[in-house]
């Protein structure tokens, strides 16, 4: 029982840490984004609307797959509906939700990113944008899974991108790279007489089959 209580009150040191870093590296502002990490069948979640700083153990907010409150008195994030969808649908361990500037401008602009860098890959190809609906409603869930097919990330329409992974530090990270891959597409896209050079299919591929082995390996 105690390794139990000892394993939950490090996971929710990692959220918290995880979720605090989204704001020291300006993917969100104020409360808005969350991040969660799936224990099982215990999803722990950033609750809604408390500053990630003023968050400690004893706030530690959990719900079942079901979005049933197990472990805390915090109301769980509004974005609850994305969490959940992704871990019925997926093997993640791991989300980040986050209103990255660059990546919430690309949004507005096409409906997928185009393929600017071999970090594409990284995502699983060409990351689309799911259509816009309200906030913490099921239809973003719903658009936000289409969008999310084969990928482990994707863009929200006028609101942000979320990402999944293995871990917090992948999941984390996977934002990271969308977010900067928006601003150079944005950047390049800028300069007036210009367009920007897009990665094929197969170049995409090639760099697929190359990041696999990045990395430690064994």
């Amino acid at each position: 029982m105690k390794d139990h209580a000892d394993r939950l009150a490090e996971a929710w040191g990692e959220l918290v840490a995880t979720a605090r870093r989204t704001v020291a590296d300006g993917l969100v502002v104020g409360t808005s984004g969350n991040v969660s990490r799936r224990i099982k069948d215990l999803i722990l979640v950033t609750p809604s609307g408390i500053p990630y700083d003023r968050l400690g153990p004893g706030d530690t907010t959990a719900v079942d797959l079901e979005g049933r409150q197990i472990i805390g008195t915090l109301r769980p994030t509004s974005e609850l509906p994305m969490h959940l969808t992704v871990y019925r649908s997926t093997a993640a361990t791991a989300v980040v939700h986050t209103h990255a500037p660059h990546a919430t401008a690309v949004s507005t602009l096409v409906p997928e990113l185009p393929p600017v860098h071999y970090m594409t890959a990284a995502l699983g190809g060409p990351v689309r944008v799911a259509p816009y609906a309200l906030y913490g409603s099921d239809e973003l869930a719903a658009n936000m899974l289409d969008a999310l097919r084969d990928r482990t990330g994707c863009l929200l329409q006028n609101h942000g991108t979320l990402t999944y992974g293995d871990s917090l530090d992948q999941a984390l990270d996977r934002t990271a790279q969308l977010e900067w891959m928006c601003r150079v597409w944005l950047t390049a896209s800028s300069v007036p007489g210009h367009t920007p050079s897009l990665l094929s299919a197969g170049q995409l591929d090639a760099a697929a089959a190359q990041l696999r082995g990045y990395g430690p390996q064994g």
